[in-house]
C-alpha cells in the first residue's frame, strides 16, 4: 500500500497505484471536517482545479452546475485532492 499524506492510496494487481475514488474522498473529508461531502462538490473542485471531470449522466447542462460546492466546502475538499496526491 502507498501512502499520500495520511490518505491510502489503492493497489491494483500489478502493483500500480490507483488514483483515489469519490468515495476515498468523502470518507476522507468526513473523518477530517466532520460532514459528507456530495458527489457533485468533489466534481465541482476537481473542474475548479483543472483536473478531468467525466459529466454525470443526470446532469442537465455540461455549463451550468445546478448544485455548486458550497463556498465554504471547497477548501476542506481541495485539502482531500492535496492529501491523496490529485492535485
Amino acid at each position: 500500500m502507498i501512502i499520500y499524506g495520511t490518505g491510502f492510496v489503492k493497489i491494483t494487481a500489478k502493483g500500480e497505484a490507483m488514483k483515489a475514488t469519490n468515495s476515498d474522498i468523502i470518507v476522507y473529508v468526513k473523518n477530517k471536517y466532520g460532514y459528507k461531502p456530495k458527489s457533485c462538490w468533489i466534481a465541482h473542485v476537481k473542474e475548479i482545479c483543472g483536473l478531468d471531470v467525466k459529466m454525470a449522466h443526470n446532469r442537465k447542462s455540461k455549463d451550468v452546475r445546478e448544485v455548486p460546492c458550497p463556498p465554504n466546502k471547497i477548501n476542506d475538499i481541495k485539502n482531500a485532492l492535496k492529501n491523496f496526491g490529485l492535485i
